[in-house]
């Protein structure tokens, strides 16, 4: 048992990240604190999948001359995925601080419960 976890330490590592990630992400209220975890989340995958497409002893997947078989390479598939995955990141990341600066504009604050009940006030007054 001990030994298969060490063998995946990697994997576990990825799997903890993710659950740190997770519960920063359903227990936290404030606005930033939520959106860090959505990081550490993301990070998480992003290293499960690099720790899944390395296989020891390999070459990168550039074909030259020295090996004329696949099963000669690393799988690109995974990097490639990380790779998109963390352009998309960054992007939705961005979003989401653009839209917490423009949240905390308007509300003072960056509670969630606090935005919520200040909008129902504000619904509540228009009708």
């Amino acid at each position: 048992m001990l030994q298969s976890l060490w063998n995946n330490r990697i994997q576990c590592a990825a799997v903890i990240l993710f659950a740190i990630g997770f519960s920063t992400l359903l227990l936290n209220r404030n606005l930033i604190k939520k959106i860090i975890g959505l990081n550490i989340m993301d990070t998480a995958v992003f290293l499960f999948l690099t720790s899944i497409g390395y296989i020891r002893g390999r070459l990168a997947p550039i074909v030259s001359e020295g090996a004329a078989t696949y099963s000669a390479y690393v799988n690109p598939i995974p990097a490639g995925l990380v790779l998109t995955g963390i352009v998309v990141s960054v992007s939705v990341t961005a979003v989401m601080l653009a839209l917490t600066i423009r949240l905390y504009q308007r509300y003072h604050t960056l509670n969630l419960d606090e935005i919520y009940m200040q909008a129902l006030r504000e619904q509540e007054e228009h009708e």
